[in-house]
């Protein structure tokens, strides 16, 4: 009962003043309560706007946001020949774009209010069959994938997110995925591009000129013509800037061990959805 009894009065130190708490507190507890009193006392910058309604939204952007108060914000102005921020924006841009009205925005919202706005939006998107092909189909994500690669806090959570810090995570991401490719496949090597399926394999082509094809050897990058055409189109997009030729054909007809190639492209399955090994 006496943890119980120091735990409550800690709790509830920054609620109520010191005289409230019970005469038979030990100068040990009053010592904590009066350090953490101090902690409490000490002062945040910050640009958000408290409230005095206890109703209110708690969630919206400027109540959250942590930034420069009025003094820190005079003297960064000052620091830079500045006295207010009409007279910065003035000086940086052209009097010919600069607009004298005032913006035309609805009120902000907070938070939960985009949310809901967001999934009120979505909600009028229809769910059709796509026949389309060219790799622009539904796929099905394990929950155990989802959960643990896809959506672990571990990734984004230690920072923020308008720092671009938070593409350790994805990176961390990303190489667990490289080495779950490369133990499936028994390939040396995998690469997962941070962008979509073409820039990767222009970045995979990219790479095995870079081993391979250096001092005008082995220039010639084989495609195969069941690669979907937008991941063609963008190899040899980036193949003429590189100097590199770029051959299309039929991977089961072509001989692209004749030494005169840095690397080839073959998709599985294919941009029809065959499934074919490499050697058909």
């Amino acid at each position: 009962m006496a943890i119980l009894s120091n735990t409550v009065r800690r709790s509830l130190h920054h609620f109520l003043p010191r005289t409230s708490c019970a005469p038979s507190t030990s100068n040990a507890t009053a010592s904590a309560l009066g350090r953490a009193a101090a902690a409490s006392r000490r002062s945040i910058h910050s640009t958000s706007v408290l409230s005095g309604d206890a109703l209110d939204m708690a969630d919206t952007f400027s109540r959250r946001h942590l930034g420069p108060n009025d003094e820190d914000t005079k003297l960064m102005l000052q620091s830079i020949g500045f006295d207010s921020f009409d007279s910065l924006v003035k000086s940086t841009v052209p009097a010919n774009i600069l607009s004298s009205k005032p913006l035309s925005l609805e009120p902000a919202m907070s938070e939960s209010e985009a949310l809901s706005k967001i999934h009120s939006m979505a909600s009028k998107n229809k769910v059709m069959k796509s026949y389309i092909g060219m790799g622009y189909y539904d796929t099905i994500v394990p929950n155990v994938i989802l959960r643990n690669m896809l959506e672990n806090p571990g990734w984004y959570t230690a920072y923020t997110p308008y720092q671009a810090e938070i593409a350790q995570g994805r990176l961390e991401m990303l190489l667990n995925f490289q080495t779950l490719c490369s133990d499936l496949t028994g390939l040396p090597m995998s690469v997962a591009s941070l962008l979509d399926e073409s820039t990767a394999t222009a970045e995979a082509m990219q790479m095995c000129f870079s081993l391979k094809g250096k001092k005008g050897k082995k220039n010639k990058f084989f495609v195969s013509e069941d690669v979907h055409p937008q991941t063609i189109s963008l190899i040899q997009t980036r193949a003429v800037v590189i100097g590199i030729d770029v051959v299309v054909g039929d991977h089961s007809t072509s001989d692209i061990d004749n030494g005169e190639y840095c690397g080839a492209v073959l998709q599985y399955p294919n941009t029809y959805g065959a499934v074919q090994s490499s050697g058909e």
